[in-house]
């Protein structure tokens, strides 16, 4: 008996079969779930619009009529979610976008909590995954898309992350084609002004997957003996630290210093991992109790062969979200 064609799969859906919807939606969860990252830069809140996504078209599959594919009438809801959902929230930042830096560690302030915070992304690192879109979920672009008018930001994805033509864009959004160009246009401008010149992924090729690997781990095992001389040493001049959701950030290479030597007073063990197509480290922390628990996720940026930003992730919804262990064994 030969499989049932996404057409069957339509039909059997739009009659009440659970099964088939979900077999129907199943292959575009994962980038569905990617796109509404990058239209709201949370973990959660991607979840959320994904699940509502997946409750409209469950609920209006009935009068799916086929004009476009199926996965960009899923875009077309989700983007819809995305951007009603951007309206009642606040934009999430980085923390050099909330306040401005510190220069001792005597106190590091208290959580800021709510939804403010920009969030990494749990990356599987597919090598199959297309160069570009790589580039599309690295921290930095996702804070800068973070900036921009949630129409404009749709835009910007739609044409320059998910190839969909103006026209098409248009039609995703209920708008015209000079529209969709003249607010790309706006929205390719305002984020080059945020990121940096030189990609990620780009500084990661220049390194080479080699000599990435040996940096961190030399980076790691400076960490774990504590060694701060080191681990300066392999900082650019203007590396900045951070850890949301503390508002405390430290900006150039003498206040990571002084943040550094308190933090390597404690005895860390790391696991590597990856976020947002970046180096991650999963930073545990040796406890009275003599266990090493989960106390950050880090993520290292490059630029040149050196390391210009970390940021630590203390938010334990967020080591959930990445799956990883509470305790290093």
């Amino acid at each position: 008996m030969s499989d049932p064609t996404e057409t069957d799969l339509v039909d059997a859906a739009g009659s009440g079969d659970r099964s088939a919807f979900d077999i129907l939606v199943g292959p575009f969860r994962k980038e569905l779930t990617a796109h509404c990252y990058r239209m709201l830069g949370g973990i959660q809140d991607a979840e959320d619009a994904l699940q509502e996504t997946l409750l409209a078209a469950w609920r209006g599959l009935a009068d799916f009529e086929g004009r476009s594919s199926l996965r960009t009438w899923l875009y077309r809801i989700a983007t819809n979610v995305c951007i009603r959902l951007t309206a009642k929230r606040p934009k999430r930042l980085l923390s050099p976008e909330y306040g401005p830096s510190w220069h001792t560690t005597d106190g590091l302030g208290e959580f800021v909590t709510g939804p403010i915070w920009l969030e990494p992304w749990p990356d599987e690192g597919d090598p199959a995954d297309h160069y570009a879109r790589r580039e599309t979920i690295e921290l930095a672009f996702i804070a800068a898309l973070q900036h921009l008018p949630a129409a404009q930001r749709a835009v910007l994805i739609l044409r320059d992350v998910l190839d969909y033509s103006a026209a098409e864009t248009a039609e995703l959004l209920d708008t015209t084609p000079v529209s969709v160009n003249s607010a790309l246009q706006r929205a390719r401008k305002a984020v080059a002004e945020r990121v940096p010149p030189v990609s990620q992924q780009q500084e990661l090729a220049n390194l080479g997957a080699e000599h990435t690997r040996e940096l961190v781990e030399a980076f790691v095992a400076a960490w774990e003996r504590a060694d701060v001389d080191a681990i300066v040493a392999m900082l650019t001049a203007d590396a900045r630290m951070s850890m949301p959701p503390l508002p405390a950030w430290y900006d150039g290479i003498a206040s990571v210093r002084i943040w550094t030597v308190t933090a390597c007073a404690f005895t860390w063990r790391m696991r590597v991992c990856e976020a947002n197509g970046q180096p991650a480290l999963a930073c545990y922390q040796l406890g009275d109790d003599g266990r090493f628990t989960l106390g950050a996720l880090m993520l290292l940026s490059f630029r040149d062969g050196r390391i210009s930003e970390l940021t630590a992730f203390l938010d334990p919804a967020i080591h959930r979200a990445f799956e990883l262990p509470r305790e290093h064994r």
